[in-house]
């Protein structure tokens, strides 16, 4: 399978296959009340686990959801019964927002499976099919540790690939707060975006219905990048930026590294550059 989404139908009809399993990752939009679990409970798909992005993350930092080490990350993953070799899909409550973060996340951590289901819960809600509100009791595995440095990058090498212009950086925040127009939903925050990145707001390869735009729309919406160049995505806190990685993994870039820290970090510190406008 070359695209990394998953239709409805097909999760359908593979729901209850032994090398299936089912992951939901949803988050809180930015400002919105409540945790991701609140969803999950009130109802999922099912045998579907919930992965809490706010927990399974990197405790010794102040930025938000972090990737957690890759022995966390594992054992995490095996208390949720998510073998290494299993066919992971990821899905959210609102469509495609939070599931690319963990499609990421487990590609990062070297499962060579994980798809995203096109749509989500909110998808398959509209089609009339089952949820559930018991919460799944899987059987833990045993998962090794790995991890894939190439589909992260850090603070120093994001500064080093835009001072050498070696790297594309695209920024998947509002238009108004990449100029510097809108302030950060996050205090203490600058406002603005990295000298030389581009912007690309996620919500532009996302449908009104919540499902991932076309292959010839996404070609369009990347239309200022060159797709035969290196890409790096950021945005507020490695989340939307994962799904402008996801939306390149559908125009056949799976090799695309995501900012972990991103703005969150960017523009906390007084020693990175920040300008504003277009």
């Amino acid at each position: 399978m070359t695209d990394p989404l998953v239709s409805t139908t097909w999760l359908a009809e593979r729901l209850g296959d032994d090398d299936v399993r089912v992951v939901d990752a949803t988050l809180p939009l930015v400002g919105q009340p409540g945790q991701g679990r609140d969803s999950y409970v009130a109802g999922h798909i099912l045998g579907a686990v919930f992965f809490d992005i706010n927990a399974i993350a990197d405790r010794d930092t102040d930025l938000p959801h972090m990737l957690p080490t890759p022995a966390a990350f594992a054992a995490a993953a095996g208390a949720l019964g998510l073998a290494r070799e299993a066919t992971i899909v990821v899905y959210d409550a609102h469509g495609i927002y939070s599931a690319p973060r963990v499609w990421w996340t487990f590609r990062t951590m070297g499962y060579p499976r994980v798809f995203v289901l096109d749509g989500g819960l909110k998808a398959w809600r509209a089609e009339g099919r089952p949820v559930e509100t018991t919460e799944a009791s899987p059987q833990p595995v045993a998962v090794e540790p790995a991890f894939d440095w190439r589909l992260v990058t850090d603070l120093d090498n994001v500064r080093e690939v835009l001072a050498a212009g070696s790297t594309q950086v695209v920024d998947a925040r509002s238009a108004a707060r990449f100029r510097g127009e809108a302030p950060e939903p996050r205090a203490s925050l600058r406002s603005g975006h990295m000298p030389g990145a581009l912007n690309l707001p996620f919500n532009l390869v996302v449908n009104a219905d919540g499902t991932l735009k076309s292959v010839d729309d996404l070609r369009a919406a990347f239309a200022h990048a060159d797709l035969d160049r290196p890409i790096v995505t950021t945005c507020g806190s490695g989340v939307t930026a994962s799904i402008l990685a996801l939306a390149l993994a559908r125009l056949g870039r799976f090799d695309v590294a995501v900012y972990d820290g991103s703005w969150s970090e960017w523009g906390a510190r007084s020693d990175t550059a920040v300008v504003t406008g277009a």
